[in-house]
């Protein structure tokens, strides 16, 4: 954990805070205390003027108003002496205008030469002009101190409808009132900084005695953080603090308890994890990879770097199909294809959503299954559902011929009316058998198989089935055949074999163009009878020659499933003449036509060709 800086610490803050505390109501107090003295002081030094100037006021308006003879002394010299009487104390100097704006008398001594003048005072003017009191607080520029500039008129109570007489000036020095509030300050300012002393000691005292558990559960705190829950915080009282560090111990002791059981559970599930044969995915609220385990890896085939910290849609590579939100939704499972050209791979994606009580998604669950399996079988069942009606369609075909040449009139014509009956209980009968082929091809596969053979003479046993697919065939070819005269007898299984051809024939009919033509024949090989189909179709691409005899295998899907195929005609085809020890092969051109050959052994000499 991080070391608290001293500015930081929580001791710190708490004697700031108390400092400050105490500095702001000082301020506060002193401010008050200040301006109150103040204006105290002033009013105070203001009254005690103000008297004055009414005795000075009446005396001097005495003065003005007396009658004089030459026994009495001259105005100039009463005026002096009645203001040498009042300006003492905090009166600097007090001055007498007469109406006329010319001063009269002064009380300075100094500066007896002003008599006589012109007054230049703005204020006094101003009480001439207009007979009320005038005041201001000016700078005196000689000592720089401030004085009280007071300015009154003088009226002639005797009369007092006539002008005023004149006026009083009277500077007085007020500068030691703000003299007096300068000590006063400079005494609170000393009181201050000692209380703030005192204040600091009384703090830091005080804020030990809080910080110092806090400091144990900041210890304990980190102790816990490391996995060490064996420390305990100690208790200072019974106060609320004291209460903390009582539910903080008992915390402790929950919290270990809840460690011990979370790393129990933890491991269990790490084990589940790690023996599942399914992929499990967690994602958190955004949808990024928290959790993956093993199987899930090797299913993506990515390493656990790469994944962790990615969007899962982007994991599972459908971020260009769906969003986070979408899979939060999704509630079917979502198959997912993997597969590529060495193997194939398909999974199915099982989403689950973890959410709160309230219905906060918290992050989503996603179970991946290989169904790769299962997807097999379920598409060899498709597929062998779509080659058992593909198989019963071709007897059913020439059932369907026959039957309506029956129905037309044909079962009036005794000679021919036997002949087509005869066929439709051949197809029949070759229907059944179809089917029952079908479970020898599972006894094949099981090494439960017999073949029912017997000796036929194959030239006519191959123009008989020849013969059939001419008469029922609906598409504009032309059947050529190189089947020699010379009889070839074999040892075969007429079922069997028929079904073969008739496999290999009808895949000719159907990719063959209008107009085509498909060549039939057969040749000897040494003791192998090797005979031939082909058709002037569209060809088998060379990379998919080899597999066209696998099961349930079609080169092009599409075009098969339209015309009907289903890819095991020729797997059926295989399995049977395997059983005839023989061979099957195909030989193709793209674009020009398929050749289907293959061998069955023989005894008898003799041998034909074509072209």
């Amino acid at each position: 954990m991080q070391k608290v800086s001293f500015f930081r610490s929580i001791h710190v803050k708490l004697v700031l805070i108390y400092v400050l505390l105490i500095i702001i109501a000082l301020q506060i107090i002193g401010i008050y205390f200040s301006n109150q003295l103040e204006d105290s002081l002033k009013t105070n030094f203001e009254d005690s003027i103000l008297q004055r100037i009414d005795l000075i006021q009446y005396s001097i308006r005495e003065e003005l108003t007396k009658e004089r003879d030459e026994t009495t002394p001259t105005l100039e010299q009463s005026l002096n002496i009645a203001l040498r009487e009042f300006a003492t104390g905090d009166i600097n100097e007090i001055r007498v205008i007469d109406r006329r704006n010319r001063i009269i008398a002064t009380s300075d001594t100094e500066n007896q030469s002003i008599i006589g003048q012109r007054s230049n005072d703005d204020i006094v003017k101003k009480v001439l002009s207009s007979e009320t009191y005038q005041e201001e607080i000016a700078l005196d520029p000689e000592s720089n101190t401030r004085v009280w500039v007071i300015a009154t008129p003088i009226l002639n109570t005797i009369d007092p409808d006539s002008e005023v007489i004149g006026a009083i000036y009277i500077e007085s020095n007020i500068e030691k009132v703000y003299d007096q509030m300068s000590d006063i300050n400079r005494i609170f300012a000393v009181g201050t900084a000692i209380s703030l002393v005192i204040t600091v000691i009384l703090g830091i005292l005080i804020a030990r005695t809080i910080t110092r558990p806090i400091l144990d559960m900041r210890k304990q705190a980190q102790a816990m953080s490391r996995g060490n829950f064996s420390r305990k915080v100690r208790v200072y009282g019974d106060d609320e603090i004291g209460q903390l560090a009582i539910a903080f111990n008992h915390l402790t002791n929950r919290l270990q308890e809840a460690q011990s059981s979370t790393e129990a559970e933890r491991r269990k599930l790490a084990s589940v994890l790690a023996n599942m044969t399914d992929g499990v995915i967690a994602t958190d609220r955004k949808g990024k990879i928290i959790l993956i385990n093993d199987p899930a890896l090797s299913f993506l085939k990515v390493t656990r770097e790469d994944t962790l910290n990615r969007p899962i849609a982007s994991v599972l590579e459908i971020e260009n199909q769906y969003s986070f939100e979408d899979l939060i939704n999704m509630k079917e499972p979502l198959s997912l294809d993997f597969s590529t050209e060495e193997s194939p791979l398909i999974l199915r994606a099982s989403f689950s959503v973890i959410q709160k009580e309230t219905g906060f998604v918290n992050g989503l669950i996603t179970v991946l299954h290989d169904i790769t399996e299962q997807e097999k079988i379920e598409m060899e069942r498709r597929e062998f559902v779509a080659n058992v009606s593909h198989e019963l369609r071709t007897p059913l075909t020439t059932m369907r011929s026959y039957l309506e040449a029956l129905a037309d009139g044909a079962w009036k014509d005794e000679n021919i009316a036997p002949h087509f009956i005869n066929v439709v209980q051949t197809e029949t009968e070759r229907m059944i058998r179809l089917v029952n082929d079908l479970l020898n091809l599972s006894k094949m596969d099981s090494k439960d198989y017999q073949l029912n053979k017997e000796v036929v003479e194959f030239n006519s046993f191959f123009h008989r089935i020849i013969d059939r697919f001419e008469m029922s065939k609906s598409q504009n070819v032309k059947f050529i055949r190189y089947i020699p005269e010379t009889p070839y007898f074999v040892e075969i299984d007429t079922d069997k074999l028929t079904q073969v051809i008739d496999n290999i024939i009808s895949n000719a009919i159907k990719y063959s163009p209008d107009g085509g033509n498909i060549r039939f024949g057969f040749t000897v090989q040494g003791n192998m009878l090797k005979v031939m189909i082909s058709d002037d179709g569209m060809g088998i691409p060379k990379e998919n020659l080899g597999k066209i005899f696998d099961r349930f295998y079609r080169v092009d899907k599409a075009r098969s499933r339209a015309m009907g195929g289903t890819g095991l005609g020729l797997a059926i085809a295989k399995e049977m003449i395997k059983a005839h020890n023989g061979t099957i092969w195909a030989e193709s051109e793209e674009g020009v036509g398929t050749t289907i050959f293959f061998t069955l052994p023989y005894e008898i000499d003799g041998a034909g060709d074509w072209e």
